[in-house]
């Protein structure tokens, strides 16, 4: 009780040294829960939606989520009618009722803008069915009665401004329908953002499946008192050989669960990864705070120990300060993430994906996780301070406080951080020089980690080297007050490389990731100009692909010498070694030859796109002793069996289309039937000579009821690439935007917890001449040098992983080294105004400092 209550009184007697600890383990932990929170929120908006939309027995096409057609061919796969008939003779079934689904369409207004989500989130197309009724209730206006109605859910009503009697048409693999509303229909449980518009059955049938004597699945309800199971054993009973799969609500759930939650999984993880470095970081500021704390305490503990306190109960009490802190900081932390997980739910609500608060989700895991990272990552990072507390002994309550013997990095900690640092180089160095991207990929992931601790253990032994290197060139020119800054970031060592480490960590990411970034777009921009022939693309940026109505308006378009298409074919590939490879054949028009110049290691490209012929990659053919002229056994997944020839090896030096192997869309539509051949997933065209600008106007004004689609120049996609990368190293940097404020903090703190100890030294110095403008420009200064040697190691050290990234991705096609100098510079120049905003208030409350009460303080 003793050690509690000392304990007790040191955190209140010192709560506001403490105050940027709690801050940076309520940030950490805020970070975590919230990302559990929203996650599990996710996960439990979904979950109510699929058990909401889903019948008591769904009946499907055999295997038709492991061989799902529609995103290459635009249909959806079929049941015959037949099978609702025998489904409704099933015991136990009070109704079976046939579906038709589609999500392979495009839905506009009047004006011709998509009325799609912008999130990712599908369009959907059906008819309107017992099953809908369950989740979804008409508020305004009556289901569609025939071809020339149709009916949109309320929240893309909403956000689009649609009202009963607006018209929309529908544009799909079959052809447009354009229909007015006819109906509003409200979502009873939340609908994450996706776009629904519905149809009577018959059009529905007839327009979305081109058959009007099938379905895409068959809803079967249960009698009362018979449960999923039973009913669908005897369903499954009643359609005996029929090629259907038959599953429960509960069993199609969590197939749709299993879905989204891969995609929910990486972004949580993702998310967890970046809090994790936060947490990281704010290690390092719990460590300063405690070890300046303990050194400030120097002659407190002294006496301590004179009274007869022994290591023991000095260790305990610094430690149960810190468990008293994590306690805090996590508790305060746990409800900010909850805050946190709220206001992420109204950003993606501005963003097109409607989440609803009475669906947030709380686990018991969430608060338990968040209370034992805090407490346990504060307690740990109080360790060392602790057991240097505990090593005090009597005879230092006769020294001055803040001496403590600290204050040079000591030989083994040098010698350890110079070993991990030069084993970590060593790694990078081979995985440059791998010739696998798998092997390296391991190596750059150790060299990273142990360039990262050496850089962290070694970083009070170059502070003394760079601290006085940045001063020469920072410092020097601020005359008297430069030079004693420079001695205040040199006076601990150790310290100063601390505050510096939990900088560097994230701006050594951000110079990594910017160098990566650049590289790829340079690369792929080199690409473009080597092997495009083409002068534009035509694409879906969702990857949905082109639909044969825009296809044959492409190809219609004045002004264009070729137009060229592109499929893709699932098939399995079985060469004369006998081995067995599922991939997918590149269908091309012949003039695809002129369209991405690829080098041929063996035969003639143009042979490929002859009867019955093909080509595979350089590496495909090593691996499988295949030479031109050899015979290859190409199963179809949508078709026959055929035997093609191999008239031509491409060389797989090369990003786009690495390892592509290419056939003629002739030869693939004698195997595969009309209704399964896949759409066009890019189409390529190449204006005649002179007419580069009217081409691309016409093939615009083409495509212009087809919002879908964008048509590209080179110059366009070139930017587009960009603009990708652009927006991913955008979203990184905003997860890693709480790791640096929490390095922020550090500085703050080092610099407040500085002033602190060198209260009596300040007021000696303004007692001798030096004015409160003086001091202040000390401290920031002093500030701004250490935000600049962590921003020196950090960019340093991230340029360097960077650079042997981008060696292993030189292995897959991307050549081009960019280290982006302007971006570099910048955030070399921002952390310098970084280093001055973290003086601030430390600065404003050393000049205000009584002088005699501050030469007075013991």
């Amino acid at each position: 009780m003793t050690v509690l209550r000392t304990s007790l009184r040191n955190v209140l007697a010192h709560k506001g040294r403490m105050a940027l600890s709690a801050v940076a383990v309520l940030l950490s932990v805020a970070f975590v829960c919230g990302t559990l929170v929203f996650s599990d929120t996710m996960n439990t908006t979904f979950d109510k939606l699929f058990a909401a939309t889903t019948a008591d027995v769904t009946v499907s096409p055999e295997d038709a989520e492991e061989d799902d057609e529609q995103p290459r061919t635009g249909r959806p796969a079929t049941l015959p009618a037949s099978v609702l008939a025998e489904a409704r003779k099933a015991e136990g079934a009070e109704s079976a009722e046939g579906v038709v689904v589609s999500l392979g369409v495009t839905v506009v207004d009047a004006d011709n803008e998509n009325m799609g989500s912008s999130t990712g989130a599908p369009t959907i197309a059906s008819n309107w069915t017992s099953v809908d009724r369950r989740s979804m209730e008409i508020t305004s206006g009556h289901a569609p009665r025939g071809p020339t109605e149709v009916m949109v859910d309320a929240d893309t009503a909403g956000k689009h401004g649609l009202e009963l009697g607006d018209e929309l048409r529908t544009i799909a693999v079959t052809g447009d329908l354009t229909a007015r509303i006819s109906g509003i229909a409200t979502f009873q449980v939340t609908n994450p953002g996706a776009a629904v518009v519905y149809f009577d059955t018959a059009t529905a049938q007839d327009f979305l499946l081109g058959d009007t004597g099938a379905y895409t699945n068959i809803a079967v309800t249960a009698e009362p008192g018979v449960t999923d199971g039973l009913l669908k054993q005897n369903v499954t009973e009643a359609l005996g050989a029929a090629a259907v799969t038959v599953k429960t609500q509960q069993e199609t759930a969590d197939a749709q669960r299993e879905d989204v939650g891969e995609f929910l999984n990486v972004m949580k993880y993702a998310m967890l990864g970046f809090a994790g470095i936060a947490v990281l970081v704010g290690i390092f500021l719990i460590v300063n705070t405690f070890s300046m704390l303990v050194a400030q305490r120097t002659r407190e503990i002294g006496l301590m120990r004179a009274i007869g306190a022994d290591r023991r109960q000095i260790n305990r009490s610094v430690l149960t300060e810190a468990l008293l802190l994590g306690l805090v900081g996590s508790l305060l932390g746990i409800g900010a993430g909850i805050g946190l997980a709220i206001g992420l739910m109204k950003l993606m609500g501005t963003m097109g994906m409607q989440l609803d608060t009475s669906d947030l989700t709380i686990q018991a895991a969430t608060p338990v996780t968040g209370l034992v990272l805090g407490v346990v990552v504060t307690v740990l990072a109080a360790w060392l301070p602790a057991r240097r507390a505990g090593k005090v002994s009597p005879m230092a309550a006769l020294r001055d406080a803040g001496t403590p013997a600290d204050g040079r990095a000591g030989a083994v900690r040098a010698v350890l951080g110079l070993l991990l640092t030069a084993g970590g180089a060593a790694a990078l160095l081979v995985a440059a020089g791998a010739d696998q991207a798998s092997s390296g990929a391991a190596l750059l992931g150790l060299g990273v980690l142990l360039t990262l601790l050496g850089f962290i253990v070694v970083g009070p032994l170059l502070a003394g080297f760079l601290v006085r290197a940045l001063s020469l060139v920072v410092l020097r020119f601020f005359g008297p007050v430069g030079r004693l800054a420079e001695r205040n970031a040199l006076r601990n060592p150790r310290r100063t490389g601390a505050t510096g480490a939990a900088l560097m960590i994230g701006l050594a990411l951000v110079a990594c990731l910017s160098v990566v970034g650049s590289s790829m777009v340079a690369s792929a921009t080199e690409e473009l100009d080597r092997s495009v022939g083409a002068d534009f693309i035509v694409q879906a940026d969702d990857g949905r692909p082109i639909v044969p109505q825009a296809a044959e308006a492409l190809r219609n378009a004045d002004g264009l010498e070729t137009v060229t298409a592109y499929k893709g074919v699932e098939a399995t590939v079985t060469s004369p070694d006998g081995k067995k490879s599922d991939t997918q054949l590149s269908a091309t028009d012949p003039s695809y030859r002129d369209v991405l110049r690829r080098e041929t290691v063996s035969g003639d490209l143009a042979g490929a796109y002859g009867k019955d012929a093909m080509s595979v990659g350089d590496a495909f053919a090593e691996d499988h002793g295949v030479r031109v002229g050899d015979t290859l056994t190409v199963d179809f997944a949508a078709g026959r069996t055929a035997e093609l020839t191999v008239a031509a090896i491409t060389s797989d030096d090369a990003t786009l289309d690495k390892g592509a192997m290419y056939t003629g869309i002739a030869t693939v539509e004698r195997y595969v039937p009309q209704r399964r051949m896949p759409l066009n997933e890019m189409m390529f065209g190449t204006a005649k000579d002179g007419r580069e600008d009217a081409a691309y106007a016409a093939l615009k004004e083409a495509l212009e009821p087809f919002p879908q689609y964008t048509v590209r120049d080179q110059a366009d996609y070139k930017e587009t690439l960009e603009n990708q990368v652009g927006q991913m190293l955008n979203m990184v940097y905003g997860l890693l935007a709480l790791a640096i404020i929490v390095a922020v903090l550090g500085v703050v703190n080092t610099l407040a917890l500085s002033v602190i100890e060198r209260t009596r030294e300040i007021g000696l110095m303004r007692a001798i001449g030096l004015s409160r403008r003086q001091l202040r420009r000390m401290i920031r200064l002093e500030s701004v040098v250490i935000a600049l040697f962590g921003a020196l190691l950090g960019l340093g050290l991230g340029m360097g992983w960077g650079a042997t990234a981008q060696r292993l991705l030189a292995l897959e096609g991307l050549k081009v080294l960019e280290i982006p100098w302007a971006t570099i510079g910048w955030v070399f120049a921002g952390s310098a105004l970084v280093g001055l905003v973290a003086a601030l208030v430390p600065a404003f409350r050393a000049g205000r400092m009584n002088v005699l009460n501050a030469i007075a303080t013991e």
